[in-house]
């Protein structure tokens, strides 16, 4: 424990006894004074599968803080379930909770004079909130992941949550009976644990461990396997390690560390929520990082697993042939990840990976070969154009069309298009805009899962277009382009699309234009009135003031001080 910290903290003399005091009503004894205090920031809740067997984990990281000499304080934070909230207006809660889960790790670890903190979550916005309070807080620090939920079965296939919202989708088209609509519902979700795919929880836990703020091989693992809660043990003897040392977070969330994370998400197909989430932390540990970061990273990385939403394979499966070590290796023997990066056990990136081979077992299929990778570049694309100046992200990989200029249809928010694809009104060669659902505007940027896997649903995957100012879930995919920015409530050219207007995207150029004159769009800009704010009050009308453009993560502490 630094002086520091100590002097803020509980020492030794009379004007400390009343703290002492309600610190041994909590089970302090004489010695523990003397011993560094943790927080465990526990985000366990039954709101959800993926956050419900957290619990459980916290007591074992409790334990285990314990016997390494130091005094744990648990406390609760927040979540919200981004698959029950999916598609209605709870779901303008999810990015906003982000913010609150770092605002309440902040608030405790600082208010009680904490000397570390180990946070456990489980739900998308629980990694990169507890990260962005990490990176603030700048005291010793790790991440454990709650685990992933093990594949559903129904005839053979594996099923994630997205199976249901495809199912919708194809129910509607008349693909599937209600029978089958109902036996997908009840078998996509067996038990505990974050989206089974590489899907947003997934894909930040992987983030986290290739930065080396988790334990190597922890970010893969079943929620209900042992090891999930072994590994949650171990950690917390890393973390004390790591007070003693001083080891703090911005000395390992540097420049190379984000690079790190980027390659490895490009490797593995993670998700489009990414992207804005690393931005976030990226701004708020002091690192410079853009969108034109991750273009430039894209185009050296090929995508090497093959795991849903597009692919084949769960992140279960993922785990068992060698995990996110055994990418990060095959990235560092291409020179595509920088090994000296630091760990929060102390030793660099190259010295964890040391004893992970080059090349993946050729008893599996999920990692491809370096030389048959699934793509030859990444899948998370940076879109630029007159329809987004500052840019957009798209997942470009598998789309067999990977151009389309087509007439816009035009939704002012999620449900209305929504309604519209369900109804058989989307045809292909459409490009659908749904606008107004941005950082500001929405507020909160929602998740376009549902109508994305309807689009999938119905078998337009291939033929229509769907641009937004909203976000993506990990699961969506198609020709899709989300987080365009400026988004429409701060007049960006999104909010001047009209019906029938030629929209192109192509994702080969990186482009998205609306095809029309700079006079026409001037017109338009002068004839623009922003819309009154959709809440005056309370979180969300509190959120929109605050918020940035997703260009810069959707931050709600930018030009604060």
């Amino acid at each position: 424990m630094s002086d520091n910290r100590r002097s803020q903290a509980v020492t030794q003399g009379v004007q400390r006894a009343p703290n002492r005091a309600m610190l041994r009503a909590t089970g302090f004894g004489d010695q523990d004074f003397k011993k560094p205090i943790v927080g465990l920031a526990n985000g366990y809740s039954t709101i959800t599968p993926c956050n419900m067997g957290l619990n459980q984990l916290a007591q074992r990281a409790e334990s285990g803080l314990k016997t390494a000499g130091s005094m744990p304080q648990m406390f609760g934070t927040i979540t919200i379930s981004d698959g029950i909230s999916m598609g209605t207006e709870g779901m303008k809660y999810s990015l906003v909770s982000r913010d609150v889960i770092a605002d309440s790790i902040e608030t405790a670890c600082m208010g009680q004079s904490m000397d570390g903190v180990l946070a456990i979550g489980g739900c998308d916005k629980n990694m990169p909130g507890a990260m962005i309070a990490i990176a603030r807080m700048n005291i010793p620090a790790i991440f454990v992941y709650g685990g992933t939920i093990k594949p559903g079965h129904l005839d053979g296939k594996d099923l994630t949550v997205v199976s249901a919202f495809e199912a919708v989708g194809e129910h509607s088209a008349g693909r599937i009976d209600d029978a089958e609509l109902m036996a997908v519902e009840k078998n996509a979700c067996p038990g505990a644990g974050s989206c089974g795919g590489m899907f947003t929880a997934n894909t930040m836990s992987s983030a986290f461990e290739a930065m080396g703020m988790s334990l190597m091989y922890s970010s893969t693992m079943a929620a209900e396997d042992a090891e999930k809660a072994d590994s949650a043990e171990k950690s917390s003897a890393v973390l004390v390690e790591a007070i003693k040392k001083q080891i703090l977070p911005r000395q390992i969330l540097t420049r190379e560390a984000f690079e790190n994370a980027i390659a490895t998400i490009m490797a593995i197909g993670g998700s489009t929520n990414a992207v804005l989430h690393l931005l976030a932390i990226a701004s708020t540990a002091g690192v410079p990082l853009t969108l034109d970061d991750f273009e430039t990273i894209r185009a050296k990385v090929p995508v090497i697993c093959d795991l849903k939403p597009s692919g084949r394979y769960v992140a279960t499966d993922l785990h068992k042939a060698g995990g996110i070590p055994q990418v990060m290796k095959m990235l560092l023997a291409h020179g595509l990840l920088h090994g000296d990066a630091l760990t929060i056990t102390g030793q660099t990136v190259a010295e964890v990976l040391a004893d992970i081979p080059e090349t993946p077992s050729p008893d599996q299929d999920v990692i491809r070969t370096w030389d048959q990778p699934l793509y030859a570049q990444g899948h998370l694309a940076i879109l630029k154009g007159n329809l987004a100046t500052e840019g957009a992200v798209a997942k470009i990989t598998g789309v067999k069309m990977p151009k389309i200029t087509g007439p816009a249809r035009v939704f002012e928010s999620e449900e209305s298009c929504l309604d519209a694809i369900l109804d058989g009104k989307i045809q292909a060669g459409d490009v659908i805009v749904i606008r107004y659902e941005g950082p500001k505007g929405g507020p909160g940027m929602r998740e376009m899962l549902a109508p994305t896997s309807a689009i999938i649903g119905a078998g337009l995957g291939d033929s229509v277009g769907l641009i937004t100012d909203g976000r993506f879930s990990g699961g969506s995919y198609g020709r899709v382009v989300g987080h365009v920015a400026p988004e429409a409530a701060v007049g960006g050219t999104i909010a001047l699309v009209h019906e029938g207007d030629s929209i192109t995207i192509d994702a080969q150029e990186r482009k998205l234009d609306l095809n029309l004159s700079e006079a026409e769009l001037a017109a338009r800009r002068a004839a623009w009135t922003p819309p009154l704010p959709r809440y005056t009050r309370g979180m969300l009308a509190k959120y929109a003031k605050l918020v940035s453009s997703s260009s810069l993560g959707a931050v709600t502490d930018l030009g604060l001080g």
